[in-house]
């Protein structure tokens, strides 16, 4: 059974420093996935007392949580997982120097930097498409009786697919074979059948207004979504 731990979150991988801090301080939490949608509602509330806007600190502490939920779905995920973490690293330390979300945009922008690699909004990008990736996997998974590997394809396909080239494509689809079936993944998040689904929904909701706010970030300067 997986419990909420540095170590077990690094069992596999090493994680960037900032991001396994962010773990480490969460040990002895034995329901992750109960956690990272406590933590997104509270980001969501957060945001809300602000006047709608995103603070970048508690932003990526709480993005930092997510990691153990890709790494709760095995090597197939691997490839979203070790991207997922660099990108919540960068975030983190740009923390240190961006007040918010629209801080990093408005820079960038400046620099006309967005999309270059390495950029702190290209990896805003990315993290916000590791969002909805675990997102749209929870939706796949509370709408059908299928198995793990049906809806984690399906929600691969809907997010993360379109920008990937046709090696990564091929490389994750092999990769799906080794996912764990949906009991091992209730096991693994230390759920029962029925909470599962309560916290699947919790995160949904909590996460929607959350990744709404990131695109309509760069929807608002008149960059596209399509990278």
């Amino acid at each position: 059974m997986m419990r909420w731990s540095s170590s077990a979150a690094q069992a596999e991988q090493p994680m960037c420093d900032a991001v396994a801090a962010v773990v480490a301080a969460r040990q002895g939490m034995e329901k992750p996935l109960t956690a990272v949608a406590e933590a997104f509602e509270e980001l969501a509330r957060w945001m809300e007392a602000d006047g709608g806007e995103l603070r970048l600190a508690p932003f990526g502490d709480t993005c930092a949580l997510v990691s153990v939920l890709f790494n709760s779905l095995g090597i197939a995920f691997k490839f979203a997982e070790s991207e997922y973490v660099t990108k919540v690293n960068d975030l983190i330390g740009a923390s240190k120097e961006y007040a918010t979300l629209n801080d990093i945009l408005d820079q960038d922008v400046e620099n006309d930097c967005v999309k270059k690699q390495g950029s702190h909004s290209r990896n805003l990008r990315r993290v916000r498409l590791g969002l909805g990736l675990i997102k749209a996997l929870f939706e796949q998974f509370l709408a059908t009786e299928g198995t793990l590997y049906d809806a984690a394809t399906t929600a691969y396909g809907q997010v993360c697919a379109p920008f990937h080239s046709w090696a990564i494509r091929k490389a994750v689809g092999a990769g799906m074979y080794t996912l764990p079936t949906r009991e091992q993944l209730i096991l693994r998040l230390n759920e029962t059948d029925c909470s599962v689904q309560k916290e699947m929904r919790r995160y949904i909701d909590a996460s929607s207004p959350i990744i709404e706010y990131i695109d309509k970030l760069f929807l608002s300067r008149n960059i596209v979504l399509d990278w």
